[in-house]
């Protein structure tokens, strides 16, 4: 089939839910796509908003998932099924918490995590229901992860939503004093919030907030469902901050291109759980799982934590050194999450002319541009992308 084939398709059977870029592909390797006509592409999207963090088809994933998908599919969770421990043990070893909780994506990760904290607060005091989330955050679609995100845009032709939320400004403790009392049961943060166009929590800030959590019993959960496994610089953006979070989310990278999400919990608030009290039909199925094992497996034993930093720090060496720097009014990086912030509405036009030149950025409103490089990611495929960021800029 052609591009105009599924353009077809698109306007007579899907939903118009998505603003599709103009290009059909086909072949995915490493940090390159390629279109129905051959044509090749840089990806600095990784896979699209952090998906592929091992680049496209990463071998390790690849063959687990071949040898796998000759044994078993899929069983329900009333069954133990030695893919699923596995990865359950190997994120429980390599990270602050004690249980993991697997689901499909992101924002089902964040439901989980928005009914434990409800739980655990309810456990401690009937009327210890609110959460607490932070303005241009972003935790999903579904209803308590929309409620969550601190975006009116993303909420308001859906209302009523999910009661019991309070909304502060980001990176301000003041303000999370204001809102935090006896009746708070949870707070609900992004180290770095990708979305809203890559801002990062400062460090005093996340250390007031995790003694304040602390204070009033109030279970801190950091959402890393972008900038988690490897993206920041470190295996979780948490560790940056010298603190000890109750629950995780993760999604995006952990299942190196397929469907996977996970929620993780301290001992502390985890026990408010109980059989009956949550559940998932596909998540942690064999064949995600031994997808996550691979992927995770490969980012921890290839160091690629360590290359998200030095690359981070070398795309900053190459912002700075842009020749139009009077569009740029500021940069924002760390590890492979990077924005640009331009002093013209001109991001749309630049990742359009990027796109023609055969490179893939993202955009955030009209004047951020927005770069999620793989962790796989080398100097020579950074100098090619600002060789052609600098050529349209």
């Amino acid at each position: 089939m052609k591009l105009q084939d599924l353009q077809k398709i698109n306007d007579e059977c899907f939903f118009t839910l998505h603003s599709r870029l103009p290009i059909m592909i086909v072949k995915g390797k490493g940090v390159y796509m390629w279109d129905e006509n051959g044509k090749e592409y840089l990806d600095f999207c990784s896979g699209g908003r952090a998906v592929c963090g091992l680049g496209h088809c990463p071998e390790s994933v690849v063959n687990a998932i071949k040898e796998q998908a000759d044994v078993l599919l899929h069983t329900s969770n009333d069954f133990y099924t030695e893919p699923q421990f596995k990865l359950a043990k190997l994120l429980v070893e390599n990270s602050d918490f004690d249980k993991v909780f697997f689901c499909n994506s992101g924002a089902e990760a964040n439901e989980a995590a928005l009914k434990l904290a409800r739980k655990y607060g309810r456990a401690k005091n009937k009327g210890k229901i609110e959460i607490v989330s932070t303005l241009k955050s972003f935790h999903g679609r579904t209803f308590g992860a929309i409620t969550a995100t601190g975006q009116p845009k993303y909420q308001e032709d859906f209302a009523p939503l999910v009661p019991g939320f309070k909304y502060v400004p980001y990176n301000d403790i003041e303000a999370m004093r204001e809102v935090i009392n006896e009746n708070t049961c949870a707070v609900i943060i992004e180290p770095v919030q990708g979305e809203s166009g890559v801002y990062i929590a400062d460090k005093e800030y996340m250390q007031s907030l995790r003694e304040l959590c602390d204070k009033f019993d109030v279970a801190l959960i950091v959402d890393e469902v972008q900038a988690g496994l490897g993206r920041t610089g470190k295996l979780f953006a948490y560790q940056h901050y010298g603190i000890l979070p109750d629950i995780m989310t993760l999604s995006k990278s952990i299942g190196g291109g397929v469907p996977l999400g996970a929620m993780m919990a301290n001992d502390k608030v985890g026990s408010a759980f109980k059989p009956g009290d949550h559940a998932t039909t596909f998540g942690g199925s064999p064949i995600v799982a031994v997808a996550g094992i691979a992927a995770i497996s490969t980012i921890i034993d290839e160091k690629l934590a360590d290359n998200a930093k030095m690359i981070g720090e070398y795309i900053s060496e190459k912002i700075d050194n842009l020749s139009n720097q009077a569009l740029i009014k500021e940069k924002r990086v760390l590890g492979c999450m990077v924005a640009i912030d331009l002093n013209e509405p001109k991001a749309a036009e630049i990742q359009a002319k990027a796109l023609e030149n055969g490179l893939v950025i993202l955009t955030v409103g009209d004047s951020i541009l927005r770069l999620l490089p793989a962790l796989i990611i080398k100097k020579e495929d950074v100098d090619k992308a600002f060789d052609i960021l600098n050529k349209i800029m």
